[in-house]
């Protein structure tokens, strides 16, 4: 107990090493749409919840390579874990050359185009900036519900400058089946009683193109909080329509490890993530 204390302490102290460039105030005017959240948010630090005013937290990589991530933290589409799931990766994206940014949407409530305009308008903010931060390549990244919500963007695109240019997804949610997917995630997305035409839509592995961008996908194979089918259908969808991917599935861990320090395959992950950016970076010079 006392050695995984001090790993969270050192966690928490790596995660608050690195101050952010900028945050910026997603909507200056009233959203497009509205979730219908009237309690007042919560924000501990590591959770927000009841999230109606979302915000683009951005680190600027101080040598940029050309690459940027947008983070979509999880949490079941109840909250957002910016400090788990977040905040802990900007240090090692910038050491990558990566400029990088958290977003804390606002959550669905049963309204799920609310959660991908956040999305949209993240993106709209950070291809502003591109040229300034160095970057010509925007990924979207997402863990868990996160992940749906980032799968979501790379296959709902509504134009060219909304299409992530690729994404990177932790365990994440992707089918909305009642047989494989994160139930919780299903209901707060959707609502208790969702029509099957809605379902399908957001069962995101149904809904994959040839113009769905690359993908890197990690998942542990005890996972008993979103099953591993996810990601395997996801990919085997992707792999189906010609789309470059990287499937990585690690035979422990369960879920919610992201950048946590006790997950026993970190350095396995990190370098093959980096490899896999590498390899993009040299595709997109061909």
């Amino acid at each position: 107990m006392k050695h995984f204390l001090l790993l969270l302490i050192v966690f928490a102290a790596q995660a608050m090493a690195q101050e952010p460039t900028a945050v910026y105030k997603l909507w200056d005017a009233q959203p497009p749409t509205d979730n219908g959240i009237t309690q007042p948010e919560e924000d501990k630090g590591g959770c927000a919840r009841f999230v109606t005013v979302p915000t683009l937290t951005v680190y600027v990589a101080p040598n940029p390579n050309g690459q940027a991530v947008l983070a979509c933290p999880g949490g079941g589409y109840t909250g957002v874990w910016h400090g788990t799931e977040g905040t802990p990766l900007a240090h090692w994206y910038l050491h990558q050359g990566i400029t990088y940014a958290v977003l804390k949407y606002r959550l669905p409530n049963g309204h799920p185009e609310v959660p991908l305009h956040d999305v949209w308008r993240a993106m709209d903010i950070m291809h502003e900036h591109a040229a300034e931060w160095g970057f010509t390549k925007l990924g979207i990244q997402g863990a868990s519900a996160g992940g749906h919500l980032a799968a979501t963007a790379a296959v709902h695109f509504d134009t060219p400058q909304h299409r992530p240019d690729f994404q990177i997804l932790f365990y994440p949610v992707i089918t909305l089946d009642v047989a494989a997917t994160h139930k919780g995630s299903l209901q707060a997305l959707l609502g208790p009683n969702p029509t099957q035409q809605m379902v399908d839509h957001y069962c995101l592995e149904k809904n994959v193109t040839a113009q769905t961008p690359p993908a890197f996908v990690m998942h542990s194979s005890d996972d008993n909080v979103v099953p591993l089918r996810n990601s395997l259908q996801y990919c085997q969808a992707l792999s189906d329509k010609g789309v470059f991917q990287s499937l990585h599935v690690y035979p422990t861990g369960g879920h919610g490890w992201s950048f946590h320090e006790w997950f026993p395959y970190k350095y396995q992950w990190t370098a093959e993530l980096s490899r896999w950016l590498e390899q993009l970076r040299l595709r997109d010079r061909q």
